[in-house]
């Protein structure tokens, strides 16, 4: 009786996960990476609610369909345009240095596939996000839009500006790195905010974690980086630039 009984209790804390594996094949996965490449060993992503958002948001939804099964993969990956998808491990990183409350309203530079933006959905108020590759806006938006993401607003145009109608803004990531933080961005951010920022030449970056605090930034580098370049008014060239417009 013993025996029946105990497995009829693993069989029914069993049946939930099989249920979910169904439902969303890549579950199990995603489990996986934040397990093994968050929170595992040598990663130490300790907030519950990051965890929680990067178990959550799917994000083979924001790879090309060729790549998906790569997905949950310790590793960037190719979205078009000469541009990556982070590696997991540097979203859920990002994340949890800018501290996001509930009630945050958070501006990010380079929306790329739109999977920080939905990571940042699952624990902010509101979400601005800013991409100069107006295709690459485009389709960010209408991925957002269609896994009901509608926290997040899109606008294609320079991230170097950054969104002055939405300001001043809690916290501001950005996902593309300029050799020194933008004037505009300071100018956006809310006193006492926090900005996490790529900064440096190309492929030889820092994460800079920023802090304002009486008009006053307070600043340290985090973790040595590789990301693309940002690109527009940064680099003071002649990039061609969509119109703006948000999606």
């Amino acid at each position: 009786m013993t025996v029946w009984l105990g497995a009829l209790v693993a069989a029914e804390i069993a049946l939930p996960r099989l249920t979910i594996a169904a439902e969303d094949p890549l579950a199990l996965a995603r489990q996986r990476m934040v397990a093994e490449q968050l929170s595992g060993p040598g990663r130490h992503i300790t907030n519950a609610l990051v965890l929680t958002a990067m178990g959550k948001v799917p994000r083979h939804e924001f790879v090309p369909e060729r790549l998906r099964y790569q997905a949950y993969q310790d590793c960037p990956l190719p979205i078009g345009y000469d541009q990556t998808i982070s590696q997991p491990y540097v979203v859920a990183f990002m994340t949890e240095q800018l501290q996001p409350k509930p009630t945050d309203h958070v501006l990010e530079i380079g929306t790329g596939s739109g999977y920080q933006a939905a990571v940042l959905a699952e624990l902010v108020a509101k979400v601005y996000t800013v991409e100069i590759i107006g295709d690459l806006a485009r389709r960010g938006a209408a991925d957002l839009k269609r896994l009901g993401y509608t926290k997040v607003s899109v606008r294609a145009g320079d991230g170097y500006k950054g969104w002055p109608e939405a300001a001043p803004f809690d916290a501001i990531i950005v996902t593309c790195a300029p050799e020194k933080v933008p004037p505009p961005l300071i100018e956006q951010l809310k006193d006492g905010g926090r900005m996490i920022i790529p900064v440096g030449p190309a492929w030889d970056q820092e994460l800079v974690l920023l802090r304002k605090r009486a008009g006053r930034l307070e600043q340290h580098a985090v973790l040595p980086v590789r990301f693309v370049p940002m690109t527009g008014q940064s680099q003071r060239s002649e990039v061609p630039k969509p119109k703006a417009g948000a999606f």
